[in-house]
């Protein structure tokens, strides 16, 4: 007797339908503002969204040479806030965060991106709508870039 790819068969030889359920594969990472989890006394890691959305900042915000054996992973955004206030420097900006995300981030898809500039604090604002691919979630980040000089 075969059987389906559904079916199964108990030990009298009856058949019985299965079904598969697809479980969503969980993510975690490393909330790095360490705060404690007020029972545990433990670090809280952030799951899911969470953990994919400041894996996402954490690419737009880290530079060339900063990781470990990781040496060109990072937006390299830091740079460009040095260049002078222009649509070339935005076009550089976007192309950037769009590459790094590209490139190692398998978990979203862009939906949006935009740069602003804020020339009287010399700063740029960057808008990022993704959806996370797992979960079909979309998720908004908010991120300004300022120089200190």
């Amino acid at each position: 007797m075969a059987l389906g790819n559904n079916a199964l068969s108990d030990k009298s030889g009856q058949s019985k339908n299965s079904s598969v359920v697809s479980k969503k594969r969980g993510f975690s990472d490393l909330n790095l503002k360490l705060t404690k989890h007020p029972i545990r006394k433990d670090i809280t890691p952030l799951k899911d969204d969470a953990a994919i959305k400041n894996a996402v900042k954490n690419l737009l915000i880290s530079n060339f040479y900063e990781r470990p054996f990781q040496p060109t992973l990072g937006a390299n955004l830091r740079g460009l806030l040095f260049e002078p206030a222009s649509v070339l420097t935005k076009v550089a900006l976007k192309s950037a965060i769009t590459k790094v995300l590209v490139k190692n981030e398998k978990r979203i898809s862009i939906i949006e991106l935009k740069v602003e500039d804020n020339r009287d604090n010399n700063a740029y604002r960057i808008y990022l709508t993704f959806r996370i691919k797992e979960f079909d979630e979309v998720q908004d980040i908010e991120i300004e870039l300022r120089r200190l000089r």
